[in-house]
């Protein structure tokens, strides 16, 4: 498989951007330094896309590590054959692959490889070929009695074939991926009591049904919790009679056969021993695995809104966040907190970008009335805060607010107007939160050393 390429067409990138990129993971590099300092790169990608396209190449190369063993295992036991080599290279996910090497997958002892070893396979592949002439199940079997063995009698011998054919039904990747299907399409999750009379916070789901195409997330998580401490029995209803009729199509003949009886109770013993409780955990799992990630966009939709509140309330605000090489990024942002205006400058190059970056401030805060400016404290803020100071000599903002968190992004901040011109206070993060003034050193004697009037009187602050 070209991941490269399939990465490229999942994501809609350039194949550049895709190449530079999986280099830089494959250097060790972490995901918040490549979207941070190798923009140029990867064409100023964000976090967001380097994460999902890093867990995707993960996946990927799993896969094709995936594939590359299965392969192995099959040539090895000389089994491999066109049709299994050309479904293993068009296989796109684990599942697919998997479901192919199930049959060719050494297995611990079952009622199938006890049969083998009676020497009841060949019985088992006459009574599932179904043929038109085929003697009964009873007729066959009588040749295969054998007391040293263990098969003293026709029916040990039927149904030790059974045993065989519903493993060989079990395996059979085309029937598991459309029960699966149907299984995501009309199953319904029910969740029971164990105890009905015990009280817990789980009683609402202690006769619950929903469909599992339709179940909320965080309702899954919650009936995972109480079956983990013992208060729910949870499980997958799905219509048998749909799942008998999808393998009865694929395994059962229409000639009047005197075996199609014989298989049909193979089957139902397949489904109900074997597919039924391997589908139903892997749907569970899979619902659980999506609402897992639906939990945490969730958090991230909550932390998104929270950090986008007002940074100052009633207050329009300019935030920089400084940067050398590739320029100090700008917003611009109203009292309610929605972004009026963005835009990068360049404080560290040349005398004419120096000139355009004081310009570009002057104009912003000219243009929306900005009454306070908040620089985020890295390399390079001091300059920005020269700039800002010396765009705007006339109506100056309220202070000058210099992020105390090192590194971290001038995010929201939030206070009550400084008196006077304040050039900077110095906030520091703190677990506790920033319910008071956190300022040291020169901010700190700075500020105590103005008249009353002038003081800062509260700070807070919150950080992205």
């Amino acid at each position: 498989m070209d991941i490269i390429n399939s990465l490229t067409k999942m994501f809609g990138l350039q194949r550049w951007q895709v190449e530079n990129t999986v280099k830089l993971i494959d250097e060790g590099n972490t995901i918040p330094f490549i979207a941070r300092y190798r923009k140029e790169a990867h064409g100023t990608l964000d976090d967001q896309v380097l994460r999902e396209l890093s867990e995707k190449l993960e996946y990927l190369r799993n896969l094709d590590k995936r594939r590359e063993e299965i392969s192995a295992s099959i040539t090895a036991q000389e089994k491999m054959t066109p049709e299994i080599e050309a479904a293993l290279e068009k296989a796109s996910t684990l599942a697919e692959i998997e479901d192919i090497y199930r049959p060719f997958r050494p297995k611990r002892r079952t009622r199938a490889s006890i049969a083998k070893e009676k020497g009841l396979e060949p019985l088992a592949d006459a009574i599932f070929a179904q043929t038109a002439d085929s003697a009964s199940p009873a007729e066959l079997a009588a040749d295969y009695i054998d007391a040293e063995k263990g098969v003293e009698t026709v029916e040990d011998a039927i149904n030790g074939a059974m045993d065989i054919i519903a493993e060989n039904i079990s395996d059979d990747a085309d029937i598991r991926r459309r029960l699966r299907s149907l299984f995501t399409v009309a199953g319904v999750l029910q969740s029971r009591a164990a105890d009905s009379e015990k009280e817990s916070v789980y009683t609402m789901y202690y006769e619950y049904d929903e469909p599992v195409n339709k179940i909320a997330g965080h309702r899954v998580l919650a009936v995972n919790r109480g079956e983990n401490e013992g208060f729910l029995k949870v499980g997958i209803d799905v219509d048998r009679i749909k799942a008998m009729n999808i393998i009865n199509a694929n395994v059962l003949s229409d000639n009047g056969s005197a075996c199609t009886d014989t298989v049909r109770d193979a089957a139902a013993d397949a489904y109900d021993r074997l597919i039924f409780p391997s589908v139903e955990r892997e749907i569970r799992n899979m619902i659980t695995d999506s609402a897992v990630e639906s939990a945490l966009k969730v958090f991230y939709v909550n932390l998104r809104e929270l950090l986008l509140q007002p940074p100052v309330k009633g207050k329009r605000a300019l935030g920089l966040d400084p940067g050398y090489r590739t320029g100090c990024k700008v917003a611009v942002v109203d009292e309610t907190g929605k972004v009026l205006d963005t835009g990068v400058i360049y404080v560290t190059h040349s005398e004419e970008q120096k000139l355009k970056a004081k310009q570009t401030v002057k104009r912003l805060i000219e243009k929306y009335g900005v009454e306070v400016i908040a620089i985020g404290k890295r390399h390079g803020f001091k300059r920005d805060g020269d700039i800002c100071r010396r765009s705007y000599k006339r109506t100056r903002p309220q202070g000058v607010i210099y992020d105390g968190q090192r590194g971290g992004r001038f995010g929201l901040l939030r206070f009550k107007a400084c008196g006077g011109r304040v050039p900077a206070v110095r906030c520091f993060a703190q677990k506790r939160g920033f319910d008071s003034p956190q300022t040291s050193g020169p901010a700190r004697r700075a500020c105590q050393n103005r008249p009353e009037s002038t003081r800062c009187r509260s700070v807070s602050a919150r950080y992205a």
